[in-house]
C-alpha cells in the first residue's frame, strides 16, 4: 500500500503542544469590546430590517438601524433603535428582527445574547423611506 506523506497511515503522532505555552485554559480569554458588539448587531438590524421589514438598507440616512450593547461575563443584552415601514404588523416584525439579531450576535461573537429590547423610532411610509437627502 502506497501513502503520500503526512497522512494518517505513516504512524505520525498527532502534534505535540508547543514547548513553554500554558494550557489553553490559562492562555486568557477573547474579550469583544461593547462598541463592536453594538456595531455587529447594528449591521445585522440593518439586514434585518431590510429582510424583514421591506425597508432598504440605509448604511447612515435617517432608516439606519442603531444599536447599543452591554457585555457582561459572555452574555450580551442589545437595545436596538430603528424605523419600521407603515403599515406593518410591528408585533410581528419586531420579534422576527429580535431573533435575527440575537441569532447573529450570537453567530459571530459566541456570546450568549440575553435580551434584545427594539425601540421604533418611528413609522415611514415608502415616500419617506426612498425620499433622502436633500442636496
Amino acid at each position: 500500500m502506497n501513502t503520500r506523506p503526512g497522512s494518517l497511515d505513516d504512524g505520525a503522532s498527532p502534534p505535540t503542544p508547543a514547548v513553554g505555552l500554558p494550557p489553553p485554559a490559562e492562555r486568557g480569554a477573547t474579550v469583544i469590546p461593547d462598541r463592536v458588539v453594538a456595531r455587529i448587531a447594528a449591521r445585522a438590524a440593518r439586514t434585518a430590517q431590510s429582510q424583514r421589514a421591506a425597508l432598504p438598507p440605509d448604511r447612515d440616512g435617517p432608516t439606519a438601524p442603531h444599536a447599543s450593547a452591554a457585555v457582561r461575563t459572555g452574555s450580551v443584552r442589545l437595545h436596538l433603535t430603528m424605523d419600521l415601514p407603515y403599515p406593518t404588523d410591528i408585533p410581528q416584525v419586531c420579534e422576527r428582527i429580535q431573533r435575527d439579531v440575537a441569532e447573529r450576535v450570537a453567530q459571530l461573537t459566541g456570546l450568549k445574547v440575553g435580551e434584545v429590547t427594539l425601540t421604533v423610532r418611528r413609522l415611514v411610509t415608502t415616500a419617506d423611506a426612498s425620499r433622502g437627502r436633500v442636496r
